[in-house]
């Protein structure tokens, strides 16, 4: 309890703040504001910049909502800056209840509402274009809340976070929220020095408490128990049950055949049954922990069940697959999971029968409009990338509402949307990476399992996670109890940055302004430990230096000797290992059916008759040996080349996948053994001249470093042995030091010394030339550093300006090729889908036949300039640009030609919202190539007719409550996988 003395301090605080802005901030609240919160508020309201960084859903949006109070009573603008288009329109809702329609607006690229008025809610794209083109909506800009800053860890849209942090105006004031980051010091750092004086403010209190739990054949335990220890201290340990049933599902079958425990402790409810026991032999095999092969089936309505019992839904269950996430909502309605009253089923049926009428008609069925409203009726839905964006919007606003009870979801969920469950579900612990299975992170854990707990409606929120054979809960205990993941710069210069920087400040303080980037700060901050590890390193150098000092000369250089002949001597075995591998591969190579070599590797498979030859490039022959079996020999199993010893003859084409065959084959390789029947005789015999051969000049330098070494003065030391080893710690350490010291010159001036390539790709296709044309000719365009001072734009380089996306310089190489420059509006836009389009996996198969001449040659043209491109930037050493992906232009050269969303998906493996996202981005850089400075009057029109054209049915149905144009660019859309449930 507080003493009267700190209560009569606190009412006279509250008593001075509520003359603030903050104290009328505050007063119009329903609720009181947290410590973080207030102390947030507090800096910002006596002008310093702020970060803050706190769990998912503690509240830390208030504070970006004091900023825009703040801006407004202080007669200035406000900007709410978000990294996707649905939480720029869920904050446009927002702001727009608080303050009224005409002092709000929205800008996401494609949509513009009320842009110029007091508060404009964007995406984090816009500000950065509008900071480049000077706009005049910065005028009298106050604050800019930056929502969700650690996007800018994302490698494929991080860098925009940066550009906007380093080029608003001094003037603005920077509010940066963040989720909880373990090196939130280290970025608030960096703020400070961009920005001026930034307070870091960082909360790690859940308002709602999270409980762990793992859902063990449908039965809940509990992740944690709680236990005293000697000196009386409560301590959490990892739930004993746990680790005796992880214990049990590795051990053989046979500790598993019988035998009962006990309730044991650690359950949820210990004074109820929940369920069948989780040891593994209750049953012989559990469903989950005891399946002997591969992961075990899960059953969605079961455990949907268990979670209704026990009071836990609603629930968001994450699944990293699309194809998973709809399997699971199919298994529900499967097995008959209502989850709705009449009442809820009822409203629910209103609101998508509503829905469904603003929607094209002959498009519901290809959008699977039926099914999706009979799981919502049940109070079930599937979340995901690639559903259509009015689809979400209702998931998400139903949620909300409390009429959906399970959704399905895909990670994507867990980055910013407004849906808070009471319980998070992770049915695996792993997720699929386009090449492999890889563990989740202890920050992704965290971020999923924020989504548990309703503030002001939950007591505690709830995190299950489902057990798996060989799961260790140790490792699931360690994820949960690690809440924070470090904030790493994803910061590359991109050729549109920086055209745009020479553009503004010229090349020398583009330089400068990039060096200030978080990405060269990060990386600043490791050359400092670094240097301080080859300081160390070197006062060691000293010392084993004097260690090994000789009285009889200079030992370094005699130690240098005994160094150089001792890798001449390593060099030459493994150039004779080399040779007489290649030796190997050539005679195996050469055999042919009928020879009979002896196998006498660590197989020992003894005398072997060839039966299938082998190619140089995998030289593994088929055999058979004396037993019959037929096996693959490799060069594993010769130390040396083989030899022919016998030839049999065989059948034209042996079945030698018969047994009774394989016998013959063998008792006759036998018999010809015994009567030593001759190799035939162009049969391949190893050659040993050519070792001794290949390595004449290797034996002639080694033999003259053996001479110098008797001759050096320190080879007679008494004491030489000693000073060796002292020599020998010396090179080790050196060596390693100086690998320290390129990691240091590698990461110093990184981000300019990328920028300077960057230009040099720009100089060398004309976007930038020297500003005094004089040092033309002393420029060398593939050096990594030029010896101009300044650049100016060119002609080119203002086109290159306007255009902004993954493949920037690319778009505009085609514009000045004139690919596009014939094509019809339809034709521009199927070509356009080149310029966005990711393909979720790589394209199999040769490239599709495009529907028209016009198109054929436009892509013809489009894979030269990529390959020009790529090449250019292999040379400067840059990240090639991402090849063109052609899978999505003939369904869009179908859609813009009239065709119905059926037909245009017909023979394409897209999903519907898929198909609407891309086509959405498509419009976004058709927009662009109308408005860049160069463009003909002529081609500006067909780019916008093809907008026309694209904008129509599914892709014109546009509701502010959710845009989804850059939503989903990470897991959910490139590394998808099938479900495996």
């Amino acid at each position: 309890m507080t003493s009267p003395a700190e209560r009569y301090a606190q009412w006279r605080q509250r008593a001075a703040e509520a003359k603030t802005q903050l104290g009328a901030f505050r007063a119009e609240q329903t609720f009181d504001l947290d410590e973080f919160q207030l102390q947030a508020c507090r800096h910002l309201e006596s002008g310093q910049a702020v970060l803050v960084a706190a769990p998912t859903g503690a509240g830390k949006t208030i504070v970006g909502e004091f900023a825009v109070h703040l801006a407004l009573a202080q007669g200035k603008k406000a900007f709410y800056t978000t990294p996707i288009k649905a939480l720029s329109n869920q904050k446009f809702r927002d702001l727009r209840t608080e303050y009224g329609s005409d002092r709000v607006g929205l800008l996401t690229g494609d949509i513009s509402i009320n842009s110029e008025a007091d508060v404009v809610v964007m995406t984090t794209e816009v500000l950065r274009n509008m900071l480049y083109q000077d706009s005049s909506t910065l005028g009298d800009l106050g604050h800019v809340v930056m929502d969700e800053v650690h996007y800018l860890a994302d490698r494929f849209r991080g860098a925009v976070w940066e550009e906007v942090i380093i080029h608003l105006p001094e003037s603005v004031q920077l509010t940066a929220l963040s989720a909880t980051v373990s090196n939130a010091e280290e970025f608030g750092a960096w703020l400070d020095t961009v920005r001026g004086e930034t307070a870091v403010v960082v909360s790690e209190h859940r308002p709602v408490p999270l409980s762990q739990h793992m859902m063990v054949d449908y039965e809940l335990l509990d992740l944690f128990v709680e236990s005293a220890g000697k000196d009386n201290q409560v301590k959490q340990l990892v739930n004993p049950e746990l680790q005796q049933l992880a214990h049990y599902s590795q051990a053989p079958s046979s500790r598993r055949s019988g035998g009962h425990r006990g309730r044991g402790r650690g359950r949820r409810d210990s004074r109820r049954d929940l369920g069948r026991s989780a040891h593994p032999s209750k049953q012989g095999v559990s469903t989950l922990s005891g399946s002997p092969v591969g992961r075990p089936r899960l059953s969605r309505p079961k455990m949907i069940r268990t979670l209704d019992r026990e009071g836990l839904l609603p629930c968001i269950a994450f699944i990293f697959s699309r194809a998973g996430c709809e399997a699971a909502v199919e298994q529900c309605l499967h097995h008959g999971i209502q989850l709705t009253n009449k009442a809820e089923a009822v409203e629910i049926n209103s609101r998508v029968e509503k829905m469904g009428w603003e929607l094209p008609a002959e498009d519901l069925a290809v959008l699977g409009f039926d099914s999706f409203r009979e799981a919502l009726i049940n109070g079930i839905a599937a979340h995901h990338a690639g559903m259509l964006p009015p689809f979400k919007e209702l998931v998400e606003n139903l949620y909300a509402e409390g009429l959906l009870k399970v959704v399905f979801a895909t990670e994507t969920l867990a980055l910013g949307i407004n849906m808070p469950a009471r319980t998070v579900v992770l049915e695996k612990l792993d997720k699929f990476n386009g090449e492999s299975h890889q563990d989740i992170t202890p920050g992704e854990y965290t971020q999923l399992t924020g989504r548990a707990g309703r503030r002001g409606i939950d007591v505690e929120g709830h995190a299950v996670a489902i057990w798996q054979p060989g799961m260790d809960p140790r490792q699931v205990a360690g994820l949960a109890s690690k809440r924070t993941y470090p904030l790493n710069s994803s910061f590359t210069p991109s050729y549109n940055m920086a055209v745009n920087l020479t553009a503004r400040f010229g090349r020398r303080r583009a330089r400068t302004i990039l060096e200030s980037s978080f990405a060269q700060f990060q990386a600043d901050r490791a050359v400092v430990g670094l240097a301080r590890d080859v300081a160390k390193r070197e006062s060691s150098l000293n010392g084993y230096e004097e260690a090994m000092q000789c009285h009889l000369g200079d030992f370094g250089e005699y130690a240098r000797l005994r160094r150089e002949l001792n890798e001449r001597q390593k060099d030459q075995a493994k150039s004779r290992n080399r040779q007489q591998r290649r030796e190997i591969i050539r005679v195996l190579s050469a055999l042919e059916p009928g020879d009979v070599i002896d196998v006498p590797g660590k197989r020992r498979l003894g005398a072997s008759l060839v039966v299938h030859s082998a190619p140089e490039h995998d030289p593994r022959p088929g055999v058979i040996t004396e037993d019959a079996k037929l096996r693959n020999v490799t060069i594993e199993d010769f130390p040396q080349p083989p030899e022919v010893i016998s030839s049999v003859r065989l059948p034209r084409k042996p079945q030698v996948k018969v047994p009774k065959i394989r016998r013959d084959l063998a008792s006759t390789m036998r018999s010809a053994l015994k009567e030593r029947t001759p190799a035939r005789r162009n049969a391949p015999q190893p050659g040993f001249g050519f070792v001794e051969d290949a390595l004449t000049d290797d034996a002639e330098t080694v033999q003259q470093l053996q001479s110098a070494l008797q001759r050096h003065p320190c080879h007679s030391c008494s004491d030489r042995e000693d000073h060796a080893r002292w020599a020998e710690r010396w090179w080790k350490l050196k060596r390693e030091t100086d690998q320290l010291q390129a990691k240091i010159d590698r990461r110093t001036g990184s981000i300019a010394k990328t920028f300077d390539r960057v230009c040099g790709v720009l100089f060398e296709l004309g976007h930038l030339q020297p500003a005094d044309d004089e040092l033309l000719p002393s420029i060398e365009p593939i050096e990594e550093e030029f010896h101009a001072e300044e650049f100016l734009v060119t002609e080119r380089g203002q086109r290159l300006r306007r255009i902004y996306g993954e493949r920037d310089l690319f778009t505009e190489m085609l514009m000045d090729r004139g690919a596009l420059a014939q094509l019809s509006a339809e034709e521009i836009a199927a070509f356009s889908t080149l310029l966005v389009y990711q393909a979720k996996r790589e394209d199999e198969g040769a490239t599709p036949q495009m529907p028209t001449k016009g198109l054929s040659h436009a892509v013809r043209t489009g894979l030269e300039v990529h390959a020009e491109l790529e090449a250019l930037e292999k040379r400067h050493h840059l990240q090639p640009t991402d090849v063109p992906e052609m899978g999505l232009a003939i369904p869009m050269y179908s859609w813009a030609s009239g065709a119905s969303l059926r037909v245009a998906l017909e023979d394409s493996p897209l999903a519907a919202g898929d198909f609407v996202r891309w086509a959405k981005q498509c419009i976004d850089v058709l927009d662009q190539l109308s408005a860049v400075p160069t463009a003909t009057a002529k081609f500006a029109s067909r780019c916008q007719e093809a907008v026309d054209l694209i904008a129509r049915g599914v892709v014109a149905y546009s509701s502010v409550a959710y845009e989804d144009l850059e939503e989903d660019l990470e897991e959910d859309i490139d590394r998808d996988e099938p479900d495996d449930h």
